[in-house]
């Protein structure tokens, strides 16, 4: 199966580790097969944020407003190419549409070009443990994990963009009494317990109450009526509806400064199953794939391993089966899900062949998934 344009993303977070933009790598054998790509993905674009445009190794040409740009774009020019001349055509152009630049893998020796404004600029911190002369608000690439992070921007960073967050968290022994009460009332919903039991659960903790009812309405859900109580969502959804929205809420639990990326993360990898794998399965499936999703990040995000987590929690065994064993109906679309977190594409490709999915359907779930997480925050 051929791959016109295949996309990954990494998210872009500041110095508190949240999310000011989000990144996309562009797999694709020329920069028009990209263009015609994102053309077809006007529905499903992240607005919320500012998204990076990285081209992989292609070289940045006038092709590139061969399409209506949106207006949250910022196109990567990576600094080898300044001087080539089709880049050299490009930037006035972009600058004349009003379109902002990212300076990427840039080193403090190159020459720029005169009045261009990069915004951003990415460098490897790798080479460079210091963000020396950046011409604009330096971003970190290359960290390993979270302490890596940290000291970056001791040295001076301004943020980072990759996946770093994902490593380095302590775990702890239990769970927190927060994320407690929301596994005590996930299993009172998967076991059909009285409204009246659940409800007593939730108005112990008010704000627990408002932010459910709020994911419940919120724009993403497609609801046609406003929700007004935990028994009219009941009414309304249904006892096995509502599991997704506890899960949702268990995701987004954590209190820690650190963890809106972790959260951005783990709802996006869960509306991205959810959609990649909707021509697969029942509609009876479709939460239990946002859920396996968004649960392959708990361990990170509530610092408690997956084992205690799953034996805190009465979920079906196809979930379970791909978060612990990777095995099972959902493995799979898991495995595409983190595929897509990667700077390099090729297993993506490989995946997305032996599932025999269309590449962009593949694009259109992981900008699908990024667009409802973005919509949730805060």
């Amino acid at each position: 199966m051929s791959h016109s344009l295949l996309l990954t993303r990494e998210p872009v977070v500041n110095r508190n580790r949240a999310i000011t933009a989000n990144r996309l790598i562009a797999h694709a054998a020329s920069v028009a097969d990209v263009v015609n790509g994102l053309k077809k993905f006007e529905d499903e674009w992240p607005a919320q944020h500012p998204v990076f445009l990285c081209l992989g190794k292609l070289v940045p040409t006038p092709d590139l407003l061969d399409w209506d740009v949106p207006d949250n774009l910022m196109v990567e020019i990576p600094a080898p190419t300044l001087a080539h001349p089709k880049t050299q055509e490009l930037l006035p152009q972009l600058k004349a549409a009003g379109v902002n630049m990212c300076l990427s893998w840039y080193t403090p020796d190159i020459a720029l070009p005169p009045d261009i404004d990069w915004r951003f600029v990415l460098m490897d911190q790798r080479k460079f443990p210091h963000p020396s002369n950046s011409p604009g608000l330096s971003l970190a690439w290359g960290l390993q994990d979270s302490p890596a992070f940290d000291t970056a921007i001791n040295r001076g960073y301004d943020g980072a963009a990759g996946w770093f967050f994902l490593q380095g968290s302590a775990s702890s022994k239990s769970l927190a009494p927060s994320h407690a009460q929301i596994v005590r009332l996930l299993n009172l919903v998967r076991n059909n317990a009285d409204v009246k039991d659940i409800e007593a659960v939730l108005k112990q903790d008010v704000a627990l109450s408002y932010k459910l009812l709020r994911y419940i309405n919120s724009v993403g859900f497609g609801l046609r009526c406003e929700i007004q109580s935990f028994r009219h969502a009941v009414t309304i959804l249904g006892y096995n509806n509502l599991n997704k929205w506890l899960s949702l809420l268990l995701v987004t639990a954590s209190r820690d400064p650190a963890a809106p990326a972790l959260m951005q993360a783990s709802i996006a990898r869960g509306r991205m199953m959810e959609r990649v794998g909707a021509p697969f399965f029942d509609k009876a499936d479709y939460d239990n794939l946002f859920i396996t999703g968004a649960f392959s990040l708990l361990p990170s995000l509530l610092g408690t391993s997956l084992g205690d987590l799953l034996s805190e929690m009465s979920l079906p065994e196809s979930i379970t089966d791909a978060l612990v064993n990777g095995e099972g109906e959902y493995a799979s679309f898991l495995k595409l899900a983190r595929a897509c977190e990667r700077f390099d594409a090729t297993n993506l490709a490989k995946l997305t062949t032996d599932l025999t999915i269309d590449s962009h359907a593949v694009n259109a779930a992981l900008l699908a998934g990024v667009q409802f997480a973005d919509s949730l925050q805060n």
